[in-house]
């Protein structure tokens, strides 16, 4: 392993979440999130729709997640207001950060003094500052206006953002740059991973990267957003986005589920998306499989987090 590893994991939702808990304890010294802004459901959305800011949502997760005290800040941060005032069903953490923004006008450097207060392990930086919305197009040409029409209607045939070409994070770009390994995933295909490469900047600093990009494919499918596609559409999506994104390796599980939770999945359209033979494998880049998927009591698939971090241990230690 390098002495002093610079790893950037590049994604959004509780995909990025989950992988920044898995390797926060890891050995490395400049651990970098960038995140998408696009989300604008729930308390999220309210707030974009009240005071015209980027989504705060997936920025409060990662938070969370690379918090030095997990298990209070999870309590206080993801805390949601009940009834039904206008604080019911906001989280606590968005609500702080909505705060942030409006006292320094600029959701990085809210972002910023959250992680002080918060005392994180690591960076955490927006893709952009700009207030985008993701927008798409199903595959008759029908315009779908918003992340979560986005994620309902099927594959889309194509996703940008509003506005387009929004300028990227300059801290961003330069953790990318200067990164020895670039995690892309796991999480939501058109919600959380490419809307990130539709920010010129992102897309161009992992494209002319020094570092070996790894994408991490997800347990399943995701109802709706990625019905029916397997391993090598995923990649094909996320290159047709951003041309110059081609992956190094592919990490992708190859433990299936249990019969019961496959047939649980089933009934809300998602399957496995399972690795096949490595060396049958013709996509981009190298697949490397692991056992990576565990099962929770209540019949859910997670990635499992020990598992993930000994492959992304294992990566840093083979070096470049």
């Amino acid at each position: 392993m390098a002495t002093s590893p610079r790893v950037v994991a590049l994604g959004g939702g509780t995909g990025l979440s989950s992988l920044l808990m898995a390797v926060k304890h890891l050995a490395i010294e400049h651990l970098t999130a960038v995140v998408t802004v696009t989300d604008d459901g729930g308390s999220t959305g309210r707030l974009r729709r009240e005071f015209d800011i980027p989504a705060v949502g997936d920025l409060r997760h990662c938070l969370v997640a690379l918090a030095e005290d997990h298990e209070l800040l999870a309590r206080l941060f993801e805390h949601r207001f009940a009834g039904n005032g206008e604080l019911g069903g906001h989280s606590l953490g968005n609500l702080f950060l909505t705060g942030l923004l409006q006292m320094t006008g600029d959701v990085s450097r809210a972002v910023r003094l959250s992680a002080e207060v918060l005392k994180v392990r690591g960076t955490i930086l927006p893709a952009t500052t700009a207030n985008v919305h993701l927008v798409g197009w199903d595959q008759d040409g029908g315009r779908l206006e918003g992340e979560s029409r986005v994620s309902a209607a099927g594959p889309p045939a194509r996703i940008e953002l509003e506005p387009s070409s929004p300028p990227a994070v300059p801290e961003a770009v330069a953790a990318i740059g200067a990164a020895d390994l670039i995690l892309l995933g796991p999480g939501s295909l058109f919600t959380s991973i490419i809307p990130n490469l539709l920010v010129p900047g992102i897309a161009e600093a992992v494209a002319s990267r020094r570092g070996r990009l790894v994408w991490i494919a997800n347990l399943m499918t995701q109802p709706g957003e990625t019905t029916g596609m397997g391993l090598g559409d995923h990649l094909e999506a996320i290159t047709a986005h951003a041309p110059g994104v081609v992956p190094d390796i592919v990490l992708a599980n190859d433990r299936a589920p249990s019969a019961g939770v496959i047939a649980r999945y089933a009934g809300e359209g998602a399957e496995p998306l399972l690795a096949g033979d490595p060396d049958r494998w013709e996509g981009p880049g190298r697949l490397m499989t692991r056992p990576l998927l565990v099962e929770t009591p209540g019949g859910l698939v997670r990635h499992d987090r020990a598992g993930l971090a000994a492959a992304v241990l294992g990566l840093l230690e083979a070096g470049p």
